[in-house]
């Protein structure tokens, strides 16, 4: 049998995530939103290859992902998995690099340049991507400038991982990137160790990151009161007490998208397909 290279590994993981269900609040292969369907996320996967082979090679890390999701907008639904790709691109690099380990891709994290900081960027004028405006006074360093930023991003010398690290306290994949990935790790070990296909691993799983964590996402786009109360309803389904399909529905029609529990899912898939989880 041939074996899957790390990007089509990661390519892999991105398809497996959409198809989980129920991911309560996400698209998945049973439900879409209004303006965002299952197959944007199928569409977007695809685009994103020559991205992630990439990422797999020695190029840089920044251009890697701007290619990524420069790919991953070929589609008619706007953005589907730039969070996902921010987490897939230093993994698939430490895993290239025999190092797929928390020390590894901090090491990969922590090497980024300046230059990297600049075309990470540019990977906002491909697509529309909710963030919140910047503290008084980091107004130069708004990533919604694009590539307008690079003087200021120069100017101060900046690498990705330091952009990423000022952002870390109100991002998880931000977060993930300053930490070592502890939390895609600890997901990737629960959907190796449990049974059944990887879609419904992934969805369990899913559900397990959103009730120990409130979503970030969801507090940028709803407040930290109901991400909480979203967390609680998720360990309510864990627990018995909802039926993840009931609660899957109510989170859509409430718009309670918890995008960055899904970030790290797809992470975490790579990281159990890189570790032999059978597909």
């Amino acid at each position: 049998m041939v074996r899957r290279d790390h990007a089509r590994n990661a390519e892999l993981a991105l398809l497996l995530e959409v198809a989980g269900t129920p991911k309560p609040g996400n698209v998945d292969r049973r439900r879409d939103h209004d303006d965002l369907r299952f197959e944007h996320f199928l569409a977007g996967a695809v685009g994103s290859a020559p991205g992630l082979r990439l990422a797999g090679g020695d190029g840089p890390i920044g251009e890697a992902f701007e290619r990524a999701v420069a790919g991953m907008a070929e589609q008619r639904g706007g953005n589907t998995q730039f969070g996902a790709l921010l987490v897939l691109v230093p993994l698939v690099r430490a895993a290239s690099e025999g190092a797929l380990s928390k020390g590894g891709v901090r090491r990969v994290c922590e090497a980024t340049t300046v230059d990297d900081a600049c075309t990470f960027y540019r990977a906002f004028e491909h697509v529309d991507v909710g963030v919140p405006d910047p503290p008084a006074g980091l107004e130069p360093l708004d990533v919604r400038r694009g590539s307008a930023a690079e003087p200021a991003i120069r100017e101060r010398g900046l690498t990705l991982f330091d952009v990423l690290e000022r952002s870390a306290s109100v991002d998880g994949v931000a977060r993930e990137w300053v930490e070592g990935f502890p939390r895609t790790f600890g997901a990737a070990e629960r959907i190796t160790a449990s049974e059944g296909p990887a879609p419904d691993r992934a969805a369990r799983v899913f559900l397990e990151l959103l009730a120990a964590e409130p979503d970030t996402f969801v507090v940028k786009r709803r407040g930290p009161e109901a991400a909480r109360e979203a967390s609680a309803r998720a360990r309510a389904a864990l627990d018995g007490e909802t039926d993840p399909e009931a609660l899957a529905e109510a989170f859509v029609a409430e718009g309670i998208n918890p995008g960055t529990t899904a970030d790290l899912t797809a992470g975490a898939l790579f990281v159990a397909l890189e570790r032999g989880l059978p597909v």
